[in-house]
């Protein structure tokens, strides 16, 4: 049986490739923040988990429950823009310096082993119009594009020296049933409170690459094969491009109500404005999304309403 670690599992990403993973009869084991009882840790098709930091002695724990791994998904890290500004030192220890720990873990004791990075498209920052290439230019607007850069630089640079092998996945907005923040989330909480009107930050025109949480699953794990001492670099996205007030309007269609639509103007500091995926080099995986937003947004919208009738009946 193929065994695979993962860091962050307990994360919106993480536990839904641990359940994949798991479903594919992969032994998967993990390590990160939230404590799971073994029954909830099954339940995430996690074998083991660790609540703690990803450091030598929980590493450790992990190769002698399962011997060494075929590949580590490193999840683990900063997930948000805002929280970065807020508190820019404590997302540079979740981002920076546990990528650190791993990869200088990994070179001394497990170096066969293939990591794949789980990066952000928030790397190439503002500027950009078109479609933005692996090998366009960075500009991060955000510490937390900041730090996930230099999480990407300390993997180029163990990949090269120590020829450790390792896929980095630039994952741009990722979205779907069981995430409880951002953009979806808020107005499916403020079409549940005020159906009648809401009112958004910035201008409406600002546009992402959404990226349905199973595509994204699907994209790390085609990364695996791919990983080696160059290191591999792939954006993970559609290639699409919607602007914020397209995807308010197609979520408000899902749910059944077309409020009033408002824009404050005024930006969430550390937000490009544009962030579309070239997958030029991610059709060469031969990956095609299954989803498309609006399917997605009609799952989001189901996931969304029996959450709140099961809360109901609680």
């Amino acid at each position: 049986m193929a065994v695979v670690w993962i860091t962050g599992a307990c994360g919106f990403i993480g536990n839904n490739l641990a359940r994949h993973l798991a479903q594919q009869g992969y032994q998967v084991l993990g390590v990160g923040h939230g404590a799971l009882p073994p029954e909830m840790a099954a339940d995430l098709g996690l074998s083991y988990w660790i609540n703690g930091e990803i450091e030598g002695s929980n590493l450790q724990q992990l190769l002698d429950r399962s011997g060494v791994p075929d590949a580590i998904y490193h999840l683990a890290g900063g997930s948000s823009v805002g929280l970065s500004v807020q508190a820019p030192a404590e997302d540079f220890r979740r981002s920076v310096v546990s990528t650190a720990a791993l990869l200088e873990w990994i070179r001394i004791y497990i170096a066969e082993t293939k990591l794949v990075i789980s990066s952000s498209a928030a790397i190439y920052g503002n500027g950009h119009i078109d479609a933005i290439a692996e090998d366009g230019y960075f500009t991060p607007y955000s510490p937390y594009g900041f730090h996930k850069r230099t999480a990407e630089l300390l993997c180029e640079s163990y990949a090269h020296n120590f020829g450790l092998r390792i896929a980095i996945v630039r994952l741009f907005s990722v979205y779907g049933p069981g995430l409880y923040k951002q953009l979806l989330w808020d107005l499916c909480c403020r079409l549940n409170q005020s159906p009648s009107l809401l009112m958004l930050h910035g201008t409406g025109k600002e546009i992402r690459d959404w990226l349905y949480i199973e595509d994204a699953v699907r994209i790390l794990i085609a990364t695996v094969s791919s990983a080696s001492s160059a290191p591999f670099i792939v954006n993970g996205g559609t290639g699409i491009g919607t602007c914020v007030r397209d995807v308010a309007t197609l979520l408000c269609q899902s749910w059944g109500q077309f409020p009033d639509l408002k824009f404050s103007g005024q930006n969430r500091i550390g937000d490009p404005f544009s962030l579309i995926a070239d997958t030029s080099r991610l059709q060469t995986l031969a990956f095609v999304p299954q989803h498309t937003l609006a399917s997605g947004l009609k799952e989001y919208v189901r996931w969304f309403r029996q959450r709140k009738v099961h809360e109901t009946h609680i």
